[in-house]
């Protein structure tokens, strides 16, 4: 029988602000748009055949995922399109087809749905494919070599590959202007460094992402880039390639800011972003790869649950 004396009530969250999922991804489409589109200025119609294939194979991994396990299909809130698009820009154009659909599947299966959806996941998803296809195909991801047969009006040189080979003089070419305009190697939507920085900065005006993960992660890559510099200038680069150069500012804004796998508390996300940003350089300068954005993203992901546990006193409350 039951116990009308019982209060009985539904589970949290109790209160709606009248948000969106899908207004979040369009936000986040929007955003990522213009490093997309010079991406696709500079490589062409790859570009656009590697975009296109990791935006709707993402899409079918989840609609499959959704009907195999009688769920109701979830690709309209468009996470799996996003999911798709931000693995997109991460590769280069030259990546051939297989190593997109693998991807995909393995950010929308393995990475999103295996822990139970949207929100449930522990890890970015991206980043949980791209690190697994990076330490699986290294070459795939060596932009010197992959995008050697395109030919450009500027030395096309992919810069923390040039510092890790050859030193601090190798990258002493690269302007902040040129890091800025995308005139380096990389992935399709991860060069136009002003494209990524005015996409991050809409994010966080309209509230999409938390401006203390995108900051305090900058922040910590350029202590730690000016610390190595000032230690040893001719084999340590100064904080402007750091910042530029490689995953940085899509890490900072997309990536790093990821709801599910980020913190929610303000010291935990200054703590988040300043780690990630420390273990980046760390990987970077003295690590075996090339770049650390992805793997530094993926431990600070591992140790989230721990920050959040770091909250403020609760005024009044007695120790």
């Amino acid at each position: 029988m039951v116990d009308n004396n019982k209060f009985i009530v539904s589970h949290a969250p109790f209160w709606h602000d009248g948000s969106r999922i899908s207004t979040r991804n369009y936000n986040m489409a929007f955003a990522a748009f213009p490093a997309i589109l010079l991406g696709i200025i500079y490589y062409g119609m790859p570009a656009v055949g590697v975009v296109s294939l990791s935006i709707s194979s993402a899409i079918i991994w989840e609609f499959v995922f959704c009907r195999v396990t009688k769920y109701s299909v979830t690709i309209g809130d468009g996470s799996a399109a996003i999911i798709g698009m931000l693995f997109g820009m991460l590769l280069p154009a030259t990546a051939p087809w297989w190593l997109v659909i693998l991807g995909t599947f393995v950010a929308v299966i393995i990475g999103k749905q295996i822990y139970g959806g949207i929100g449930a996941n522990p890890f970015n998803p991206v980043v949980v494919a791209i690190a697994i296809l990076m330490i699986s195909w290294k070459d795939i991801f060596d932009f010197n070599e992959a995008l050697i047969n395109y030919d450009f009006d500027f030395a096309m040189v992919y810069p923390l590959a040039a510092l890790k080979h050859f030193g601090v003089s190798a990258v002493d070419s690269f302007s902040m202007g040129d890091l800025l305009m995308g005139k380096q190697s990389g992935g399709i939507g991860s060069t136009f460094g002003l494209g990524l920085i005015a996409g991050g900065i809409y994010l966080i005006i309209r509230g999409i992402i938390r401006w203390e993960i995108a900051l305090s992660f900058l922040a910590g890559i350029f202590i730690t880039a000016l610390i190595f510099n000032m230690a040893d200038s001719a084999h340590y680069a100064g904080p402007a390639v750091h910042l530029f150069a490689g995953y940085t500012l899509i890490g900072a804004f997309f990536l790093a800011t990821e709801d599910s796998s980020s913190p929610v508390n303000f010291i935990s996300m200054l703590i988040y972003g300043a780690g990630a940003g420390l273990l980046t350089v760390l990987i970077r300068n003295i690590g075996v790869y090339v770049d650390g954005v992805i793997f530094a993203i993926l431990i600070m992901n591992l140790v989230n649950p721990l920050l959040d546990k770091i909250k403020p006193k609760a005024i009044g409350k007695v120790a």
